[in-house]
């Protein structure tokens, strides 16, 4: 194939439509965690279940809405996952009750799966080509960072204003009219980046036409399945992607170990977003330059080191330099694993016209976490209030950040010369 570099601004809202899509479901309830659970009467366990049951809808998704991928251009599937995603915004903002909290994280299981994910990693192939794959995956979910940093900032700006007691002292109903001005102002973004992939994210005829087949045969599924990279891929995303939820649980531990108010909580987690940019952007040059699958092992050994520092009760609410430094290194671990699992598919020749079908197939394993991290750490955390249920939550970070690393070695050791 012989593709035009697609334009910078293809990147560029392929970075906004990459994260915005997941604000309303996953990137609310990481920064505002404690208020989730107040506002919606929860425990961890029950929004545990929520992402239980988007898990499930998701799993379907993937392997279904892989190889629609390969069959339509990126930017209407994108476009459509956009708006319905934002329409379930308007349901979330009306506090709905536990059971139509469920059928709704069914329903963005659907829209940010279905027609969203494989597409948008089959368009950052794209832009990447032959020689900037850590560049294209790392800037992808380095700007994804940042976009979520800015709504997380965003959100706690608006959280802030509605509030009118001191922090400490905020009652349920100031927390559901703060927290609904978030959510309808994150859905009508949403819903505009919508408007602008439609309009602008465009490749040119030539180029298209090579990365869409008119039919998808089970021969090509049956090629894709024969790959050994397809399968340690499996390993390596579930196992990364276990990390990437554990984060969720940090804006909750700076309120029950540190003993942070609601809002500087909030802020916990959206440090922790506006780190993310910072370490996508990095390691995808430094892989560029180097072995990207080298540093998708050592983001697998930062992450177990990290995971490490808050299991063995190292820190103390006193310690907030500490604290921040330790959130620091998991995130460079789990971020940076992030940004490269999918930037060695080329290392692990999978074909780019069935990057959607392989995406599909991957995340069928690969992102699993999204029906059993949620309820796992929910389980431990309520389990064993306080301190010992985060340490049992890092030492299932720790697990899976050895068992991920051990596959990531064994890729390397398979695709670490560079396929021409």
């Amino acid at each position: 194939m012989n593709q035009k570099k697609a334009p910078w601004y293809f990147l560029l809202l392929l970075i906004l439509a990459g994260e915005s899509v997941f604000i309303l479901p996953f990137v609310l309830s990481r920064v505002f965690r404690p208020t989730v659970l107040e506002a919606f009467n929860l425990n961890n366990f029950q929004l545990g279940e929520c992402f239980f049951v988007y898990g499930i809808v998701a799993l379907l998704s993937y392997l279904f809405g892989g190889p629609i991928a390969d069959k339509f251009p990126p930017r209407k599937l994108i476009a459509v996952a956009l708006w319905m995603t934002a329409l379930g915004g308007l349901v979330y903002a009306t506090f709905p009750d536990y059971t139509t909290l469920k059928i709704l994280y069914g329903y963005w299981g659907f829209t940010t799966i279905f027609l969203f994910w494989a597409p948008m990693i089959k368009a950052t192939r794209v832009w990447g080509g032959s020689t900037s794959q850590g560049k294209a995956f790392g800037f992808l979910d380095g700007g994804r960072g940042l976009v979520g940093a800015l709504f997380g900032a965003m959100g706690v700006f608006i959280f802030s204003l509605f509030i009118t007691s001191d922090a400490s002292q905020v009652t349920v109903l100031e927390s559901r009219v703060a927290f609904k001005q978030v959510i309808l102002v994150s859905a009508g973004i949403v819903a505009l980046i919508g408007l602008a992939v439609w309009f602008f994210m465009k490749l040119d005829h030539e180029t298209e036409q090579e990365i869409i087949l008119e039919k998808i045969t089970t021969s090509q599924i049956l090629e894709v399945l024969k790959l050994p990279s397809v399968w340690l891929l499996m390993i390596i995303i579930l196992c990364a992607y276990v990390g990437y939820k554990i984060t969720d649980v940090f804006s909750l531990y700076a309120k029950d170990v540190m003993l942070y108010d609601q809002v500087e909580s909030a802020q916990v987690g959206t440090f922790l977003l506006f780190v993310r940019p910072i370490i996508g952007v990095l390691i995808g040059v430094l892989a560029d330059r180097t072995q990207t699958t080298f540093w998708l092992v050592i983001s697998f050994v930062v992450s177990f080191i990290g995971a490490l520092l808050f299991a063995l009760d190292i820190i103390s609410d006193s310690e907030t330099l500490l604290f921040f430094i330790s959130i620091l290194v998991v995130a460079t671990g789990v971020y940076s694993a992030r940004s490269l699992y999918f930037a060695v598919m080329q290392r692990g020749k999978i074909p780019l016209v069935l990057t959607g079908t392989a995406v599909g197939l991957i995340s069928l394993i690969g992102y699993t976490p999204d029906i059993f991290a949620g309820l796992a750490y929910g389980y431990l955390l309520d389990n064993s209030p306080g301190i010992t249920g985060h340490q049992h939550v890092f030492w299932m970070l720790a697990i899976f950040s050895c068992t991920g690393g051990i596959a990531a070695w064994y890729y390397h050791k398979l695709y670490k010369k560079k396929t021409t």
